[in-house]
């Protein structure tokens, strides 16, 4: 869907110029990616990176997608469709999976102890 005017997107991995640019135009991302990239490249770096660096700070982000941006993982504070069971479950989880690299780690500087101390 092409919008009608152009906007960084959050979504982008630098700035969204690139990402941006291509919802603007309704194109795929890779090759605007690409397109930027070798721009940059044969420019001699300086100028195309300037041109890009100049576009991220004057083309405004998407309004719509400013909160966090949609479609990333990330959602605003009132749209969090996790119930706290659910973020009860991921915390158990994480905090298990701690534990047990603590214990790993524990074992293997215990290992690395009797080692030197039976070597003396």
């Amino acid at each position: 869907m092409a919008t009608k005017k152009l906007y960084r997107s959050p979504r982008g991995k630098i700035f969204g110029v690139c990402t941006g640019l291509a919802e603007w135009r309704d194109l795929p991302v890779e090759p605007v990616r690409w397109i930027v990239f070798f721009t940059v490249i044969f420019t001699g770096f300086f100028p195309g990176a300037i041109i890009y660096l100049l576009a991220a700070l004057v083309i405004p982000m998407n309004p719509a997608d400013s909160v966090y941006g949609n479609g990333n993982g990330h959602y605003k504070d009132d749209e969090d469709p996790r119930t706290d069971d659910d973020l009860q479950s991921e915390y158990e989880r994480l905090k298990k999976k701690v534990e047990k690299m603590e214990g790993d780690i524990f074992n293997k500087e215990r290992d690395w102890d009797d080692r030197f101390h039976d070597g003396n």
